[in-house]
């Protein structure tokens, strides 16, 4: 999620061949809930990932993120809270 507009978001998927949606927080709501962004003045997150169940309860916190590792780990802990 990132605080571009839609169309933004969705060029940038195209040019990088993502096969999911982006999702914008042009109004920072979402950052200032979770801490990301600390006002609606700040340019961009602070990179966080959050994973949420089907209602939308928080179930994990990666405060720290390795890009190496962490999609792997995030990987990881879904399959072994959700099942393959």
């Amino acid at each position: 999620m990132s605080f571009n507009d839609p169309a933004t978001n969705d060029a940038w998927a195209v040019q990088e061949g993502f096969q999911y949606e982006l999702w914008t927080d042009q109004g920072r709501e979402l950052a200032l809930y979770y801490g990301t962004a600390s006002s609606v003045t700040q340019a961009s997150a602070n990179r966080q990932t959050f994973l949420l169940d089907g209602d939308g309860d928080l179930l994990l916190e990666y405060p720290s993120i390795s890009i190496g590792v962490h999609p792997q780990q995030v990987l990881d802990d879904c399959t072994a809270l959700f099942g393959n």
